[in-house]
């Protein structure tokens, strides 16, 4: 899997959002209300890193291993970036994703959730 077809995934998701971020402009990031869930990094250097975020037992097993680290300003958030997600196995990567999803869109409110969704509370 390569970070479009993980983007394409993460806009598949309702009702999640994608915005770029900020600053530098060439950042795409996921989220659920006010709950990112990941983004990706479309410009050098690093194109391609793709980064989630992950409970804290998580996120240790994930930046344990080869290719993966720390994302650059979230690590205290519990940000792990696959730097080359081509390394690992699709369906790893998209149970991931769905769980990153499925957390975020948990901590939304019942309120929040049903207006996102498009249905009355």
């Amino acid at each position: 899997m390569n970070t479009q077809q993980l983007q394409q995934r993460c806009r598949a998701f309702a009702p999640a959002s994608e915005t770029l971020h900020p600053h530098p402009g060439t950042i795409p990031e996921y989220a659920v209300g006010a709950k990112k869930f990941a983004c990706v990094k479309t410009s050098e250097p690093e194109k391609g890193r793709f980064s989630l975020r992950g409970a804290p037992g998580l996120f240790l097993g994930l930046s344990a291993m080869p290719g993966v680290k720390p994302a650059p300003t979230m690590p205290r958030f519990h940000w792990a970036a696959m730097v080359d997600v081509c390394r690992f196995p699709p369906r790893g990567l998209a149970e991931l994703l769905a769980w990153q999803y499925q957390k975020a869109r948990s901590a939304l409110s019942k309120a929040e959730l049903a207006a996102r969704d498009g249905k009355a509370a």
